[in-house]
């Protein structure tokens, strides 16, 4: 995937997740697939607020929707895993940054101050 696409596909992850019913229901199908019906009644919505929620996951790629064969009126939700990775990977290249900032800036503070602790004002002893 070329990067542009990835950043877009990246932004619709977390745009998605921004919504804490959004969140509440990725969290319910990391534990199992589940009918629109059983995720509304979880989480206290309409089944009308639940499916808009589901199409914005469905749309990001988050969850994926299934028919069961004995009834094509069924949806199953079940979530994805590869935005999530992704999700991941770019929190993973995140943090490593900032330990690397935070780490050159008590490296910069050391060379300052050898062997004098920093008062709390930050200006030395």
């Amino acid at each position: 995937m070329n990067e542009p696409a990835a950043a877009a596909d990246l932004d619709d992850t977390l745009s998605a997740l921004a919504d804490p019913v959004r969140r509440r229901t990725v969290e319910l199908l990391a534990a199992r697939p589940q009918r629109a019906g059983e995720l509304a009644t979880a989480l206290g919505t309409t089944p009308s607020t639940m499916s808009k929620h589901l199409r914005v996951l469905r749309q990001c790629g988050l969850v994926n929707e299934t028919h069961p064969e004995f009834d094509a009126r069924v949806r199953i939700y079940a979530l994805r895993s590869a935005p999530m990775t992704e999700l991941r990977r770019w929190l993973d290249t995140a943090e490593q940054a900032w330990a690397a900032q935070l780490t050159a800036f008590a490296a910069h503070l050391e060379r300052d101050l050898p062997g004098e602790p920093a008062a709390p004002d930050g200006r030395g002893s």
